[in-house]
């Protein structure tokens, strides 16, 4: 987890800072893609921080290169509806390949491919070969442009968390589709998932998310990838990215398994946020997506009453040799 996150963990609570690097509370807008910001540290566990509580770093995901790291995007495009592999490589300063690295969260490597539009969202473990390229089968359903980021932390002493992002163009016939709407409750797969709470700049406030199956809450969670949940944020407009896990592990004699994910998060500035939880129920990982606003006074009377929503069809798991799982 990026060390900028500022999480506290509470019980079974995550406290997580939606990153500020332009300074919680001071009022800076988003960043653009053409902004390169400074160093950040995109991962943070219960209770470690890295950083003052005067400044943050900003999120992951808005530079291709940094730390002397670079993702090679090695496919480029793809044809929408199509399975083809995606292909990538993690390179050093000396131009090479990276083939070392750190296990974080029992994978040595996240990738995230998600929609511009944030209709379309992959968590994806690819696999690697021993020449450092990684490539794992993926399909994407429409044609626009996507943006592939890769998590990971080099085996080298001293190296820091890294997210580097990069654009995927994905052919097809294009059909512009809109932010999903600002909601509280969300279906994935027979399951319903509540988010309580709101999002506001500069202060913090509690979330809780509760899992339901039928109407009965789910007290069973099953460790995924070494938590009971996972959420990654990314921020409607450059996409900035945050993926934060629960201060709690399985088996720490503290953690319940549900129904009740909580945390705190404190969002970096105003505006729209696509946040996306994944648990794993029955032997299966679902993923839950919510759209909510940070800074505007309808936020927290959004947030407190019912307000229906779907989880995008599109928003989803795959693995390598295992998909939608």
């Amino acid at each position: 987890m990026h060390a900028g996150l500022k999480i506290t963990a509470f019980a079974a609570a995550l406290t997580a800072t939606f990153g500020s690097a332009y300074g919680v509370g001071q009022g800076v807008g988003p960043l653009t893609e053409d902004q390169t910001p400074a160093r950040h540290d995109a991962h943070a566990e219960g209770g470690e921080s890295g950083h003052s509580g005067h400044e943050s770093p900003p999120p992951g995901g808005l530079q291709i290169s940094e730390n002397g790291y670079t993702l090679d995007l090695q496919t480029l495009r793809l044809t929408a509806g199509r399975t083809a592999d995606l292909r990538f490589a993690i390179r050093g300063e000396d131009g090479r390949a990276v083939t070392a690295f750190r296990r974080e969260h029992d994978k040595e490597l996240h990738l995230i491919v998600a929609s511009r539009d944030l209709n379309t969202y992959r968590h994806l473990h690819p696999t690697r070969a021993a020449d450092g390229t990684w490539s794992i089968p993926v399909s994407l359903p429409r044609a626009g442009g996507y943006r592939v980021f890769a998590d990971f932390t080099p085996e080298k002493k001293g190296a820091e968390n890294l997210t580097l992002g990069a654009d995927l163009a994905v052919s097809g016939t294009y059909a512009p589709q809109n932010l999903p709407a600002p909601n509280t409750n969300a279906t994935t797969e027979g399951y319903e998932v509540k988010l309580g709470g709101a999002l506001r700049p500069g202060a913090a406030r509690e979330l809780k998310l509760t899992v339901s199956r039928n109407g009965r809450p789910v007290t069973d969670l099953q460790p995924y990838l070494g938590a009971y949940g996972h959420l990654v944020a990314l921020r409607s407009g450059d996409l900035a990215y945050l993926h934060v896990h629960p201060g709690g592990e399985p088996g720490d004699g503290s953690t319940e398994p549900g129904p009740d994910i909580s945390f705190t998060a404190t969002a970096p500035s105003s505006g729209t946020y696509r946040l996306f939880l994944d648990f794993k129920h029955e032997g299966k990982v679902h993923t839950a997506a919510f759209t909510v606003r940070a800074g505007t006074a309808a936020t927290e009377e959004e947030a407190s009453g019912p307000a229906p929503g779907e989880v995008s069809e599109e928003a989803s798991h795959e693995s390598a040799g295992e998909h939608g799982h």
